[in-house]
């Protein structure tokens, strides 16, 4: 039979899985009030595609009412302080009767309602609730200023300025702009090939991140940072998490890169851990029941190989193949051991034609 053959491969390689999966915010916040009142101010940057930056201002509720809340919990502390200056008064007072009556014979409780004890604990009481009264009142004062919480792109703002909004109401939708995850779905018995960081300071398996709408050269690079432990419920394959950083290419300057939109569905190669010591096979030339055709000495040999991974162009075989082995890649219509075999004899160039057509006419 005639066959075309290859020689087989062995060395160390880093097998590239393929996944596909969904892009989503690493950070993703609904932006909602935690006071009542009229929004008197509405950032420009506040808008559907907008960017912000960490701790700029959003919106501005009007702050009237808890400035003057504010003053009045300010003037309740600075009585009940009046209130505990003039009770330590009568307790030195208290203290002076005590020691010219002479009296040594009072218990711990009386000596104590005499040195007017509970009057000081009450005042001070009264202080201490006045101070928590003055803090809540400067809290509730802060929050009428609406900060951004991360540096964010604004997806969505249902509110401006003259609407009255209450705790709860959702006025917007804000996602961190630095980072995006990709979730991917990968086969369970391929996790043991994927490296993933252990520490903050580390990144895991190189990926990269394609969509069908993009130049086929274009892609987007990140790394694996995440297993989730829970299968999907639908695929039933493992998820796994891709950090990307800078995802709305901002900070490209060379205007290639692509930006991810969120909830949009990409592929992505996953770079494997390095395999040591392994032939390579191309997967069209695997036969049924894991078997490999092999060229030994002019007759077919159906080998069985041990494969421990295939990505989605090679097989990487452990055991069963060995280095410079011929690989049979034609198909065969009949397959028998020791069948005999034959290679296609080169084929002579049209430049050597010549020379033999000339060395004859010579």
């Amino acid at each position: 039979m005639l066959i075309d053959v290859v020689k087989a491969e062995q060395g160390d390689f880093k097998p590239v899985i393929e996944a596909t999966g969904t892009v989503q915010p690493v950070e993703d916040v609904m932006l909602s009030p935690q006071v009542s009142g009229q929004v008197i101010r509405r950032s420009p940057e506040f808008i559907p595609g907008g960017f912000v930056k960490k701790g700029a201002v959003l919106l501005q509720i009007d702050p009237s009412d808890f400035r003057n809340t504010l003053e009045l919990r300010k003037s309740d502390l600075l009585q009940a302080k009046t209130d505990l200056n003039m009770e330590m008064g009568r307790q030195e007072v208290a203290e002076q009767d005590l020691e010219l009556a002479g009296v040594d014979s009072l218990s711990a409780n009386q000596r104590s309602l005499v040195l007017r004890q509970p009057q000081l604990d009450a005042i001070k009481a009264r202080v201490k609730a006045a101070e928590a009264a003055v803090a809540q009142a400067e809290l509730e004062l802060s929050r009428t200023t609406m900060r951004a919480p991360f540096d964010a792109h604004i997806l969505s703002q249902n509110v401006t300025v003259g609407s009255q909004v209450t705790p709860g109401d959702q006025l917007g939708r804000l996602v961190g702009s630095e980072q995006y995850w990709v979730n991917l779905t990968v086969p369970v018995d391929k996790l043991q090939w994927l490296s993933f960081p252990k520490s903050n300071n580390e990144t895991g398996s190189t990926v990269q991140i394609r969509n069908s709408g993009w130049p086929k050269d274009i892609y987007r690079t990140g790394y694996l940072d995440k297993q989730v432990g829970a299968l999907d419920d639908q695929t039933r394959l493992a998820r796994v998490l891709v950090r990307v950083n800078d995802p709305l290419a901002r900070e490209d300057t060379t205007n290639i890169q692509r930006e991810l939109i969120i909830g949009g569905f990409v592929e992505a190669e996953v770079q494997a851990r390095e395999i040591e010591n392994v032939v390579r096979l191309n997967r069209d030339y695997l036969r049924t029941n894991q078997t490999v055709w092999v060229n030994e000495e002019g007759e077919l040999s159906i080998r069985e190989v041990e494969i421990i991974l295939t990505d989605a162009k090679y097989a990487y075989i452990s055991q069963g193949l060995e280095q410079g082995e011929s690989i049979i890649i034609t198909n065969l219509s009949v397959v028998s051991e020791g069948a005999k075999l034959r290679t296609k004899a080169p084929e002579t160039s049209s430049e050597n034609n010549n020379t033999q057509q000339q060395n004859i006419d010579e």
